[in-house]
């Protein structure tokens, strides 16, 4: 019995495929999403950066909202290790979910020291739609725990 099911799976798996609009469909929305993840991937590594270099305006943004330079720089790190889980596709979703976390941290600084709800509050929820956005489009496993809209 195991022999027919080997040879049934190998049989299947050597059949040509004819490819459908569905395909097409997956492949693009698989390839915008590693372009909407290459360029959220570029502007949190320039702010993981500028943490980590502890450049003048980073620690004096920082210092605004209550953090020392010291805490700057562990602050650059933490996103840091959130970005490399985030860019491997195996770890993906782990990142996503440590990067959720960050954002919610920076949504309750930004409230707590009285900036404006629209582009500081509320920011971090756009990156992070467009964090899950991404992901969304091309990793499968998201997909099918959110299902397909």
């Amino acid at each position: 019995m195991a022999a027919t099911l080997l040879r049934s799976t190998t049989y299947e798996a050597s059949r040509p495929t004819t490819r459908t609009s569905t395909d097409r469909l997956s492949r693009r929305a698989v390839i915008s999403g590693w372009i909407l993840t290459g360029i959220v991937a570029l502007l949190l590594a320039l702010d993981a950066g500028i943490k980590l270099v502890r450049a003048k305006a980073a620690i004096e943004g920082s210092a605004q909202l209550g953090f020392s330079p010291d805490q700057v720089f562990v602050i650059g790190a933490i996103a840091t290790v959130c970005l490399v889980l985030y860019l491997i596709p195996r770890t993906a979703p782990l990142g996503a979910v440590l990067w959720t976390g960050y954002f919610g941290g920076a949504i309750v600084t930004h409230f707590r020291v009285g900036n404006p709800l629209l582009t500081h509050v509320l920011s971090p929820i756009y990156v992070s739609a467009l964090i899950w956005g991404s992901l969304y489009l091309r990793d499968p496993r998201v997909r099918a725990l959110l299902g397909k809209r």
